[in-house]
């Protein structure tokens, strides 16, 4: 048996380890996402992300939103032009077939 300061071990004394990935909440309520970039695009990600001034997570989620508002434009043009084609031959499709076919 051994002391130390004001508590008493033996070799029967449980030992608690923590690890914050096994907490039941997460530090933040964003949705994480891990990432593995190639080597020309990390260095690519570095480099505007100091000429920005901000961190690479931050220029990584602002490019990101870039790509989604980009992808959503052209989902709402195809939308738009199925629409205009449908009316055009004046026949109706339900909605459930015409995101099949745009997806």
């Amino acid at each position: 048996m051994r002391k130390s300061s004001m508590i008493t071990f033996s070799r029967d004394t449980p030992v608690v380890h923590w690890c914050y990935t096994l907490l039941p909440a997460m530090p933040t309520s964003k949705k994480r996402l891990n990432l593995t970039l190639p080597k020309d695009l990390a260095v690519f990600l570095k480099k505007i992300s100091l000429r920005d001034d901000m961190p690479q997570a931050a220029k990584a989620l602002e490019l990101i939103e870039r790509g989604l508002e980009m992808e959503e434009g052209v989902f709402k043009k195809e939308f738009v032009k199925e629409i205009k084609r449908r009316e055009k031959d004046h026949r109706l499709i339900p909605a459930e077939e015409v995101f099949k076919r745009l997806w």
